[in-house]
């Protein structure tokens, strides 16, 4: 996925949350309607997390230092996982608790038809938000199914947007059924029931997202595509007898770290170990554009329970 497409999408979702934002909680303030006080905060926590991934994008881009050798990549999903947090506690918890209160204290509607003309306006500009998350993460998903594209992309702005976006069309639906029914039964209690679904969705889908940003926080490996590519790659030419052993690792959406112990024949020059291995290193980024940081440790085969024994430190040589 490339940044900026992450970025037109998060910017259309952030402007369309606040404009949403901004017309729900005057609906909520002229009817009194617990599905559109619950709708606004839903949209200020969606604005808010956009606003997180922006800024985790920038913090993510400084260059490496002493303290972090390997750079700052990891910061998309640190702030990642803090929008799920924020859209379970702030978004998720909020609205059962408005839905609790609606069901103890139920009371009509004072100005029923505009809370209806807010959401059906929200509904639209939800539908294009999402149509424009939809429009970039076709660009990155490939052959994926969208399950698939969520479960597996090592950038996470895209699936947090698309999940969101989802969440939020969702949302305004519930709460369109339940002001709609409020409205024409005159009973407060459907507009809670409302609020209550608006609060299940929302924490579901926090669940979600808080689960597949923590898989990327503790460290993921190459795909499994990848991961064929680059064995290939190490032994595409007659430099390398085979592979000892090989490990992957995104450091970063677009960074992967390669690290493998690769046999050469006995007789075999330094210099012409030296030589190999920068091809080795030119024939993976080629096939794996993303594998930026490469270590390749040169061995020898020999019988087992002589050598190669199972744990070592890969340092021996490390990409430019």
């Amino acid at each position: 996925m490339s940044t900026s497409g992450g970025n037109r999408a998060i910017i259309a979702a952030l402007l369309a949350n606040t404009g949403i934002a901004i017309t729900k909680f005057i609906a909520w303030f002229f009817s009194g309607s617990s599905s559109m006080l619950a709708e606004g905060v839903h949209s200020v926590a969606d604005a808010g997390n956009q606003l997180l991934l922006l800024l985790g994008g920038r913090k993510s881009r400084r260059a490496a230092d002493s303290e972090h050798p390997f750079g700052y990549g990891r910061e998309r999903y640190v702030y990642a996982f803090v929008v799920s947090i924020i859209l379970f506690s702030v978004g998720g918890m909020f609205s059962i608790y408005e839905g609790i209160d609606k069901l103890r204290n139920p009371h009509p509607l004072e100005v029923p038809w505009l809370p209806v003309l807010v959401l059906s306006i929200a509904i639209l500009l939800e539908s294009f938000s999402l149509r424009t998350a939809i429009k970039e993460s076709n660009h990155a998903r490939g052959t994926q199914g969208w399950v698939e594209f969520v479960r597996r992309a090592k950038a996470p702005e895209l699936p947090v947007i698309l999940l969101e976006d989802v969440a939020a069309l969702g949302g305004l639906t519930f709460a369109m059924i339940g002001v709609g029914l409020t409205w024409a039964t005159g009973d407060g209690f459907y507009d809670a029931v409302g609020t209550l679904a608006i609060g299940a969705l929302l924490i579901l889908v926090a669940v979600i997202l808080g689960l597949e940003t923590k898989s990327l926080l503790v460290g993921e490996g190459a795909t499994a595509a990848d991961a064929t590519r680059i064995r290939a790659a190490i032994t595409a030419g007659d430099d390398v007898e085979s592979i000892i052993h090989m490990k992957t690792l995104y450091l970063g959406p677009e960074e992967l770290l390669v690290a493998a112990k690769i046999a050469f024949a006995g007789k075999t020059r330094l210099t012409d170990v030296a030589a190999a291995i920068n091809a080795v290193e030119a024939r993976i980024r080629a096939a794996v554009p993303v594998a930026r940081v490469i270590y390749l440790e040169p061995d020898v085969l020999v019988a087992p329970g002589i050598g190669n024994p199972p744990t070592e430190t890969i340092v021996i040589k490390a990409s430019d």
